[in-house]
């Protein structure tokens, strides 16, 4: 089985290829005496002779070529060794084609007394031979320039590609450096690349660099570069052969890539629209554009936002009316801009109208003319700044987001030679639409955002005042992210008998939610507060006001959420003090919120210290009241936690700069009231922060005069007649007669239907003031009396004469009151 001229028993070299395959290589299993015992698939592909037909049969018939025993001898002598044997072998395919193969038989091995060879086999094919010709024009025509420099880094050779890239003819080329070439293609550096080969052997791959070529002189190009050594016969280093490929495209399109995703992190950062439109500007120049203007329709800068052009409106203007938002150049100034920042503007390219903003694309005009009669009639002063900066090339794109027209950006270069491609375009578009879609949140967020303070403002007290009882001032700051809507609240609130009401909460949460809670809940303060309720039951009812808002954004009852727990709404915390400048007495009761701070005469600072309560929305907890004394002209200040926490959330550090910094009674309430917010929170803080200062003031005996009242009718015409002349001396004699009036109709029924002890008071404050008290505690109830009654007239009365009138509880009854009017 020996192929001719081979010596039977004689090793050849094979390569790695020509190991035996499994699962490729044709392979029988031949018994010592030539017979075939196994046959494979692959050798029936091979051979096309079925298993069927061929076990069993001798393995000579299979050959194309004459028997030769002593051969064969020679081949099983050397398998029997160990050792193994190859060769090129003819066979005879079924159809008596004639097959070259590499044959290979095993070291012989035995199954059971039989001794066996395994012989493989595979067809060889004609290897392909690289004629020179061919050699040679593949290098000439390679898509891939190619050139051979000497060890002096001197060009010996290379290709028309190369020639064609440089734009440098080949006979100038040979003999010369690079550096000596093209100077602008980082020629020091491609060479130290080069002289880095030739020292150590080693390749360099896929250099990537810039530069310009005398082919095209007027675009920067990008090129990938390849160098490896060339070696001779014994190994030294002869030269270096490099390979360059212009790349320009595709990193035009990584760079572009790289612009548009960058660009999502530097245009809307923040939610203002003129300040996300200087941002496009500004991002785009130098790296897109030299001269980019930002235009926008005046309804989106408006703070109402309305009258936004839709896509789909009907006939657009033949201008629309815009406002310049943003631009930025490559020059000082912006010299080449016809409008500044702020001006109205109406430019669109011609011969396009407003049409384009609503449904039109971007507008590439490769090429501008100033002398085109199309510019020097619709836009004579941009033609003009086109021929004095070189305005050469421009992109409009429209800027449209959900629907919206918002208007228009244009891209113009000047110092950049290059014109814009269509590709560039997409590019615009993209950045455009980046940007219209974070201007339309800054409009939208800017059109909620007044609407939300405006209701903040609406909600909170428009002026405050403590009558002849307090002096007030106060100081409201929003949280710093919601820009203006906070959950803080305060309020002063006149009551009857010379009182004054003062409240300060603070709802959970930021945002228009929370001042839509705050509004709710600073209206129900008012209300109870109406109903001439104590401080410690006004925050009951208000616990199960929280509790009921809970309930609405959860669907559950109020007694369940208060039972599990489970609210949606999280609550806020209050403090509501009362203060009665004729007994100069407070008393207050506070749902989880801090303690107020009270500022004695002699600049003794304290904090009351009162039942602390839950926060409002727990329910089930009971609030208790505390009552203290304030000397006249004390300071009692009313504060949210933001205040005192600003700094370093340190509560109890915060309380105590904040009664230093009130100790101070030199200034003016609501200077005070500034400077000491200003120095508590110098920077925009997290959380939302309210300071109501008020000074207090009393009601001494020349305001107040009181008469016990006998349990005896006849007692009404000498009450009557003191409260006459004490009103005449106090120098209101017109109220003398409503007054008369008013006192003979509250102390008769006091009389008639109360318990003793009775006692009237009158007061003169900012308003006259009428008090019965007596020890019951049955409510008076105003009714209508028929014609033919001769009583029950007497409340609808008083209600008739009197400003306002009404009824309070205390500990010991009820006092019921009505004020009128000073003339």
């Amino acid at each position: 089985m020996a192929a001719a001229g081979e010596r039977p028993g004689a090793p050849t070299s094979t390569g790695p290829s020509e190991f035996f395959d499994a699962s490729s290589d044709a392979a029988a299993v031949v018994s010592g005496r030539g017979v075939v015992l196994g046959w494979t698939r692959a050798a029936e592909e091979l051979l096309g002779r079925p298993a069927s037909e061929t076990v069993g049969t001798s393995a000579a018939g299979l050959l194309a070529m004459p028997d030769d025993p002593v051969r064969v001898a020679g081949v099983a002598e050397r398998c029997r060794a160990g050792v193994g044997w190859s060769g090129l072998i003819p066979v005879r395919h079924r159809d008596g084609r004639r097959i070259d193969v590499d044959l290979r038989v095993s070291a012989s091995f035995r199954i059971g007394a039989d001794e066996c060879f395994l012989i493989s086999a595979r067809e060889r094919r004609q290897q392909w031979t690289v004629g020179q010709s061919v050699l040679d024009g593949f290098l000439t025509r390679s898509p891939v320039g190619m050139a051979v420099m000497d060890t002096g880094l001197r060009y010996v050779w290379l290709n028309d590609t190369l020639e064609r890239l440089g734009g440098v003819p080949r006979e100038q080329r040979l003999g010369r450096r690079l550096s000596e070439l093209l100077p602008g293609l980082q020629a020091e550096t491609i060479e130290g690349l080069m002289r880095k080969v030739l020292e150590t052997g080693l390749p360099v791959t896929d250099y990537e660099y810039l530069g310009w070529s005398w082919a095209d002189p007027h675009r920067r190009h990008a090129y990938s570069t390849s160098f490896f050594p060339l070696v001779d016969a014994d190994n030294s280093i002869t030269g270096v052969c490099y390979m360059v490929l212009d790349v320009t495209e595709r990193w035009t399109a990584r760079q572009l890539l790289a612009l548009v995703s960058e660009a999502g992190t530097r245009i809307g950062t923040t939610l203002d629209v003129l300040w996300t439109a200087q941002e496009l500007a500004d991002f785009t120049v130098p790296r897109f554009a030299d001269f980019v203007v930002v235009d926008l329709l005046e309804p989106v800068l408006s703070t109402e936002g309305h009258g936004t052009w839709l896509t789909d409106a009907g006939p657009a203007p033949a201008k629309p009316v815009m406002r310049r938002a943003g631009m930025s150049s490559v020059r000082e100034g912006c010299p080449e801009a016809v409008a500044r920042v702020g001006e109205r503007v109406d430019f669109v390219p011609p011969p396009h109208g407003a049409r384009l903003l609503i449904d039109g694309g971007p507008i590439l005009i490769p090429v501008l003319d100033p002398s085109d009669e199309l510019w020097t009639t619709e836009q004579p002063a941009r033609a003009a700044s086109m021929r004095e900066f070189g305005l050469h090339s421009l992109i409009s794109a429209p800027m449209r987001a959900r629907n919206t027209v918002l208007g228009l950006t244009t891209f113009i270069r000047s110092l950049n030679p290059v014109p814009f491609q269509p590709d560039d375009v997409l590019v615009a578009q993209e950045l455009v639409a980046r940007a219209a879609l974070c201007v339309d949140n800054a409009r939208r967020y800017t059109r909620e955002h007044t609407a939300a303070v405006t209701l903040q403002r609406s909600l909170l007290p428009q002026a405050l005042t403590g009558g002849t009882a307090l002096e007030v001032a106060s100081s409201y700051l929003p949280a710093d992210p919601t820009g203006g809507v906070g959950g803080d609240w305060f309020d002063v609130i006149p009551l009857s008998g010379a009182r004054v009401g003062l409240v300060v909460g603070d709802v959970v949460g930021h945002g228009i939610t929370a001042a839509a809670t705050m509004g709710r809940l600073r209206t129900a303060v008012q209300t109870l507060a109406d109903m001439e309720m104590p401080p410690d039951e006004l925050l009951a009812h208000l616990d199960d006001l929280v509790l009921r808002l809970s309930a609405e954004q959860t669907g559950e009852e109020p007694t369940e959420a208060a039972h599990q727990g489970t609210t949606g709404f999280l609550g806020a915390t209050c403090l509501y003090a009362v203060y009665d400048p004729v007994t100069r007495r407070c008393t207050m009761a506070r749902a989880g919120h801090p303690p107020p701070v009270v500022v004695a005469p002699d600049g003794q600072v304290s904090f009351p210290e009162l039942p602390a309560g839950p926060p409002l929305g727990l329910g089930g907890m009971a609030f208790e009241a505390g009552e203290i004394e304030l000397a006249e002209n004390s300071l009692l200040g009313l504060y949210t936690d933001g205040l005192v926490a600003a700094t370093d959330r340190d509560m109890e550090r915060g309380m105590s700069r904040l009664g230093d910094l009130l100790s101070r009674r030199d200034l003016d309430l609501d200077l005070l009231c500034s400077s000491v917010v200003r120095q508590l929170v110098p920077a925009p803080q997290p959380d939302d922060i309210a300071l109501l200062l008020t000074r207090t003031h009393a009601l001494g005996a020349e305001h107040v005069v009181s008469w016990e009242v006998p349990v005896d009718p006849a007692a009404v015409a000498d009450l009557r007649a003191r409260a006459t002349r004490q009103v005449e001396s106090w120098g209101l004699g017109e109220l003398a007669m409503t007054t008369e009036l008013i006192v003979s109709e509250l102390v008769t029924n006091a009389i008639r239907y109360a318990e003793p002890p009775i006692r009237l008071r009158l007061i003169r404050d900012s308003r006259l003031t009428c008090e019965v008290a007596d020890a019951s505690s049955t409510a008076p109830r105003l009714r209508h009396a028929r014609s033919m009654d001769e009583g029950g007239r007497g409340l609808f009365l008083v209600a008739r004469l009197a400003h306002r009138w009404g009824a309070r509880y205390t500990t010991v009854g009820k006092i019921i009151w009505a004020e009128q009017e000073m003339p």
